[in-house]
């Protein structure tokens, strides 16, 4: 896998994970009635918060899988596990449509008011909606295939994570654009997609598991098909 290859595959799968463009009705229903400038502060708060949760576990996850006597193999495994049935979630419904917070109406600094709105979405939306045990999985595999690349992996790595972030501030900055533009189907139809590629790409983490804890089980061009 050459180092575009890991850039464009890991970001495909994050964004996938984090679905910023599923989770814009959520975003909306989460701050019915702050004001704009409220609204993009605590759009930039989310996303500062990704960054720093999936930076951490980018270069922590594997310290952490020692420490409990987790192979990596095994990990890719449940991690295909888990990916392929969120991925199923988002392909077969819009599991985004059942979540919805009753915005309150405050009054007072905007930075103020974002923020108590941030601590109040922190959870469910933060995590696990938006980061859940799927995106945590994807980042400490694509750790592991990073190392080959050295501190250009490690860049990488973050430069993705970073983009995905700006990604999900953009979606959520254009809330309001999107949910017109789109319309209800049009969301649904999105999050279906990303679902379908979230499926194959589960499936593929599977292999890769099975294909490195087996000896002639899974064929090396089935679980590296793109591999140099």
């Amino acid at each position: 896998m050459s180092q575009a290859d890991f850039a464009v595959n890991f970001f495909v799968a994050l964004f996938a994970l984090l679905d910023p463009l599923g989770n814009v009705p959520v975003f909306a229903a989460a701050t019915a009635g702050a004001k704009p400038r409220e609204r993009a502060l605590i759009a930039l708060y989310v996303s500062l918060f990704v960054v720093g949760f999936l930076t951490f576990f980018y270069f922590s996850g594997l310290s952490l899988l020692q420490f409990f006597g987790i192979s990596l193999p095994a990990f890719r495994i449940a991690g295909g596990v888990i990916l392929f049935l969120l991925g199923l979630e988002m392909a077969r419904d819009d599991f985004t449509a059942t979540f919805a917070e009753a915005a309150e109406a405050a009054a007072g600094d905007p930075r103020s008011v974002a923020r108590r709105r941030f601590e109040r979405m922190i959870v469910p939306f933060a995590m696990p909606l938006l980061i859940g045990p799927g995106a945590i999985s994807s980042v400490v595999i694509y750790a592991s295939q990073a190392q080959q690349f050295g501190l250009t992996g490690a860049a990488l790595g973050v430069g993705v994570i970073a983009a995905v972030s700006a990604a999900t501030l953009l979606c959520f900055l254009l809330t309001p654009i999107i949910s017109k533009i789109l319309g209800r189907i049009g969301l649904t139809i999105v999050v279906r997609v990303l679902g379908l590629i979230l499926c194959a790409l589960a499936i593929q983490f599977i292999f890769a598991g099975l294909a490195e804890s087996t000896a002639g089980f899974i064929r090396p061009e089935a679980a590296n098909p793109y591999g140099h």
